[in-house]
């Protein structure tokens, strides 16, 4: 049996990518889509509903809003351009947290611990994807092959960032920081400053002001604090 899902998001092409992640996926199906909370609210009444798919920022009701109205929900899968509710989507025990634009690699990372959660003897069966374990990175005329396990941060220089090394060395490469966030997303790796992406790996201590990776010390900046504490309390347990 498939795993029976409905995207809830009032923009069409944050629908149609997440439907498109989904059609990779054999074991998932979409049984409906809708724009708003409330003609959510008459799907889930009307039909068998498995895996939910909510965008937080919708007119008239929030997703979470919404979801805090729900007797029983379905598993939810927050998808959603803001970082600042990370904390409370935790709170609200839902499977994982997905900031748009979505990846095919993180979407699947969501769904792997969906199935982890339900304990479904169901397991996801997904077109070839080539996974690799390094990213290539131009710096001046070369092109330097950089293992993720070798990152120890990522830290942003304006328009270059400067990739900091387990062997004290580093590069630098005209990139910009965000772009970098999006390739590494299905990886181990998480932004928690406008300037700095940590290999999560590496960390060896923290608090609630900065991660230590590598014995460096990594300042949280304070609109990625929420998810940064959301990450550090899955990591506790």
């Amino acid at each position: 049996m498939k795993i029976r899902c409905l995207l809830v998001d009032d923009e069409p092409l944050a629908i149609r990518l997440i439907q498109n992640h989904i059609s990779q996926i054999d074991s998932l199906e979409v049984v409906a889509t809708c724009n708003s909370a409330l003609k959510a609210f008459e799907i889930l009444n009307t039909q068998e509903i498995d895996l939910l798919f909510l965008d937080i920022k919708m007119p008239h009701l929030t997703g979470i809003d919404f979801l805090k109205t729900l007797k029983n929900p379905p598993k939810t899968i927050f998808t959603t351009a803001y970082r600042d509710y990370a904390l409370e989507s935790y709170e609200l025990e839902t499977v994982d947290y997905l900031l748009k634009p979505v990846t095919f690699e993180r979407f699947v990372k969501a769904i792997d611990k969906y199935y982890r959660q339900t304990s479904s003897s169901i397991t996801p069966v997904q077109k070839e994807t080539v996974v690799t374990d390094y990213i290539l990175v131009k710096s001046g005329i070369k092109h330097h092959k950089v293992h993720l396990e070798d990152i120890v941060y990522i830290e942003s220089l304006k328009d270059y960032i400067k990739i900091h090394l387990t062997s004290k060395s580093s590069i630098v490469s005209k990139y910009k920081l965000g772009e970098m966030e999006h390739e590494l997303a299905a990886f181990q790796f998480l932004r928690i400053h406008r300037s700095y992406i940590i290999n999560t790996s590496k960390i060896t201590a923290f608090s609630s002001h900065d991660i230590e990776v590598n014995d460096i010390e990594v300042p949280i900046g304070a609109s990625y604090k929420d998810a940064v504490i959301v990450f550090l309390e899955q990591m506790k347990h």
